[in-house]
C-alpha cells in the first residue's frame, strides 16, 4: 500500500457525502471514484465532488482496480449485500453502522473478510474520536474506579411518514439501529458485551421501534441506562460513573467537543478535542485509521474490533427480542 490511499465511495446519500467532504481535506488520500445504482446519481456526486470516475453499478465499483478501499454508505438493510461485493472483489471496505440488520450478516460479512484475508470495519466513528480514545485510557487507569453505570440517549424529534425508510421493516426502520447503535455502542467500550439485556418501546403500525428503552447488565454489577427516540429530540449526553469518580459528556456525546471529569475533593477537569484544521463533520478520525491499517498490512482495527462489531449486532438482536421487532431478513422465528 502506497502512501497515497484510493478511496471509492458506494452511495451518494447525505453521510457519503459529508465522509467525502472529510477525505478531502485529508492528505495522502484520494477519491477516485462513485458509484450508485443509478449512472445519473454517481455523475452528479462526481461533479461536486471532483471524482474521476462514475459507476451506475456497485459491480463496477467494486472491480475497479484503482479503488483500495470503499466506504459503504448505504442504508443499512444494503450492508450485507455491499460490502460482501467488495469485499468478494478483493476489496477493502469501511461499512457504515449499523453494521448490518442483525448479527447472522454481521457473522457473513466478518467470515467473508477474514477468509480471504481482507480488511473490514464498521464506521463506528467514535470510536475513532481523540476524546472518546482519552475517555477510554482514563477509565483503564483507574480515575473513576469501578463502573457502576453508563448512560447514554440519542432522539430525534420526528415526526416520520409511513413512507420513510425509518417506518419500514425491510429497510431495518426504527429508532434502534439508525440512533440506539451509538448507546448501545457506547457502553460496549467501555463495558464489553453485557450479560443480561432487557427492553421496552413503542411500536408504530407498521411493527419498527419509535421509542426504545434499554437496561443492560454486567456480571460485575455494572449497568448501563440507554434510549433511543424518533418520536423526541432527547438530550443526546452521555455518563459514565463509577466508584470513584464520574465523566459526563454533553450534548452530541458521538462527536464530542469535550467531556469533565468530575472526583471527590478534586476540582472538575474538562478535556477538549484539538480543532483539527480544514475538516468538516469529525469523520477524518475513521478514515486515518483505515488508511493507517491499510498501510501497516493490518486487517482489522484495534479501535474498531470485529469482534465487538459482532458483539454489539449480538445485544442489538437481543434487543429486538425483547421489544418484539423483526425484519422480513430475520426469517421465521424457530
Amino acid at each position: 500500500m502506497g502512501r497515497t490511499v484510493r478511496w471509492g465511495v458506494l452511495a451518494t446519500g447525505g453521510i457519503a457525502a459529508a465522509f467525502t467532504a472529510d477525505l478531502q481535506g485529508m492528505p495522502d488520500t484520494e477519491v477516485v471514484a462513485v458509484a450508485s445504482r443509478t449512472l445519473a446519481s454517481a455523475k452528479g456526486f462526481a461533479e461536486r465532488f471532483d471524482i474521476p470516475r462514475a459507476y451506475g453499478s456497485w459491480d463496477e465499483l467494486a472491480a475497479d482496480d484503482e479503488v483500495d478501499v470503499v466506504y459503504v454508505a448505504t442504508p443499512h438493510s444494503a450492508h450485507r449485500a455491499a460490502a460482501g461485493l467488495c469485499l468478494e472483489a478483493g476489496r477493502a471496505v469501511l461499512c457504515e453502522k449499523a453494521f448490518t440488520l442483525n448479527a447472522r450478516e454481521a457473522a457473513e460479512l466478518v467470515g467473508l473478510a477474514r477468509s480471504r484475508g481482507s480488511f473490514l470495519m464498521e464506521a463506528m466513528w467514535m470510536y475513532c474520536h481523540p476524546l472518546l480514545r482519552r475517555l477510554v485510557e482514563l477509565v483503564s487507569d483507574g480515575a473513576i474506579g469501578e463502573i457502576r453505570t453508563v448512560q447514554a440517549d440519542f432522539g430525534l424529534e420526528g415526526p416520520f411518514d409511513a413512507g420513510h425508510r425509518l417506518r419500514d421493516p425491510a429497510q431495518g426502520g426504527g429508532a434502534l439501529l439508525d440512533l440506539g447503535v451509538y448507546p448501545v455502542s457506547f457502553a460496549h467500550l467501555l463495558l464489553g458485551e453485557p450479560d443480561r439485556v432487557q427492553a421496552d418501546a413503542l411500536l408504530s403500525a407498521e411493527g419498527v421501534d419509535l421509542n426504545t428503552g434499554m437496561l443492560l447488565g454486567w456480571d460485575s454489577g455494572a449497568s448501563a441506562l440507554l434510549s433511543a427516540s424518533v418520536t423526541a429530540d432527547t438530550p443526546q449526553t452521555a455518563a459514565v460513573s463509577g466508584t470513584a469518580g464520574r465523566i459526563e459528556f454533553p450534548r452530541g456525546f458521538f462527536q464530542p467537543e469535550r467531556f469533565v471529569l468530575h472526583r471527590a475533593g478534586r476540582e472538575p477537569e474538562e478535556f477538549t478535542a484539538e480543532q483539527a484544521g480544514g475538516t468538516l463533520h469529525g469523520m477524518q478520525y475513521e478514515a486515518a485509521e483505515v488508511m493507517r491499517c491499510l498501510r501497516a498490512g493490518e486487517t482489522e482495527s484495534p479501535l474498531v474490533p470485529l469482534d465487538g462489531t459482532l458483539a454489539v449486532m449480538r445485544t442489538l438482536d437481543a434487543v429486538r427480542t425483547r421489544i418484539g421487532v423483526r425484519y422480513p431478513v430475520d426469517g421465521v422465528p424457530a
